[in-house]
C-alpha cells in the first residue's frame, strides 16, 4: 500500500525548445520533497501525460527517481494502447518507482463497460507495480463504479484508485480495504475525504502550494475552499507553471501544444491570490541543494 499524503501531479517542465527540462525537474521534486510531500506523480494530467511519447515518461521517470530524495515515484499512464500501457508498466519498475497510475482509454469511450473492466484486468495482471486505477470521466468519458472497484479487489496488483470527478457521492461510494488506498483529486474534497478515511491527494493545486495541503493533512487550519476553487477554475497546468515559473523552481511557463500558456492575467490573479491568502511571493524559493 503507498502510504497517505500529498502527491503532486508534477508539471512537465520545459526548456526553450519545448524539451523535457531535468534540472528544473529535480528543482521541483526537491521543493515537495521539502515541503513535506509524501510523493509525486510524473506525466499525470498536470504533466501533460497524453503529450508525451513513451520513452519521454520513460526518461523523465528514471530523472524522477533518481531525484525523488524521500518521495514514493508513481508514473501517471494515459493511452488507448494497451500494449503501450503495459509497456510503459515494465518501464516503470525497471526505472524503480513504486506504482502507476492508469486511465481508461479514452478513445473507447463508446466501448462496453465490461470491456473497459477487462481491459484494467490485463492491466493489473501484466503489471510489476502495484497499480492504482484513475477515475476521470471528464477527460476520459467513462466511470469507474464502486462494483469494479469492489471487483478488483481479487486484483493482487490493484492498489487502489484516484478519483478526480469531483462526485462527493464517490466518497462513500468507493469502499477499499486496508492495503488499498483512495487518493482525491479535487481539492476542495479533501477535507471531507480525510473525515472518510481517504489517504490523501493527488493533486495539481500541490504544485504551487505543497507545504499547505500537507498541513491540512495534519490537521492544521482548513485551506479556503474559496481559494482552492478559484485556483483550480483556472487553466491547469498552464497557470501552476506560470506560478513555479515566477516562484524560480522551473526555467520556463511553457506548455505543449494544443494547450496554450497562462495569460499575463491569468499568472497576475494566481500570484496575488497566493501572496493574499498565504503570503506566497515571486522569488527565489527556499529549496535544499539550490
Amino acid at each position: 500500500m503507498l502510504p497517505p499524503g500529498v502527491y503532486p501531479a508534477a508539471v512537465t517542465p520545459l526548456d526553450a525548445k519545448g524539451r523535457p527540462d531535468l534540472h528544473s525537474l529535480a528543482r521541483l521534486l526537491s521543493w515537495f520533497d521539502a515541503a513535506g510531500c509524501t510523493g509525486v506523480v510524473i506525466a499525470g494530467t498536470n504533466g501533460e501525460g497524453p503529450s508525451l511519447s513513451a520513452p519521454t515518461k520513460r526518461d523523465m521517470l528514471r530523472a524522477a527517481v533518481a531525484a525523488k530524495g524521500r518521495l514514493k515515484v508513481i508514473l501517471g499512464i494515459s493511452s488507448n494502447s494497451l500494449e503501450e500501457v503495459i509497456w510503459l508498466g515494465q518501464q516503470a519498475a525497471k526505472s524503480g518507482a513504486n506504482a502507476t497510475l492508469v486511465m481508461a482509454p479514452g478513445y473507447f469511450r463508446n466501448a462496453a463497460p465490461e470491456a473497459i473492466e477487462r481491459w484494467f484486468d490485463v492491466v493489473f495482471e501484466s503489471s510489476p507495480l502495484p497499480v492504482l486505477a484513475y477515475n476521470f470521466p471528464a477527460r476520459c468519458g467513462f466511470t469507474i463504479t464502486p462494483q469494479m472497484v469492489e471487483r478488483w479487489h481479487r486484483c493482487p496488483q490493484f492498489a487502489g484508485l484516484k478519483d478526480s470527478s469531483g462526485s462527493v457521492e464517490n466518497l462513500a461510494g468507493y469502499q477499499v480495504d486496508s492495503t488499498r488506498c483512495r487518493f482525491v483529486g479535487d481539492e476542495t474534497l479533501l477535507h471531507q475525504a480525510l473525515q472518510q478515511g481517504w489517504s490523501g491527494t493527488i493533486s495539481g493545486l500541490a504544485n504551487v502550494i505543497p507545504q499547505w495541503l500537507v498541513q491540512e493533512l495534519q490537521a492544521h487550519p482548513r485551506l479556503p475552499i474559496e481559494l482552492l476553487a478559484e485556483l483550480r477554475s483556472m487553466p491547469q497546468p498552464a497557470v501552476h507553471k506560470a506560478v513555479l515559473h515566477a516562484l524560480g523552481i522551473i526555467e520556463t511557463d511553457q506548455v505543449l501544444l494544443p494547450l496554450e500558456p497562462a495569460t499575463a492575467e491569468q499568472r497576475s490573479r494566481a500570484l496575488l491570490l497566493l501572496e493574499s491568502a498565504l503570503g506566497i511571493r515571486p522569488g527565489p524559493p527556499l529549496i535544499p541543494g539550490y
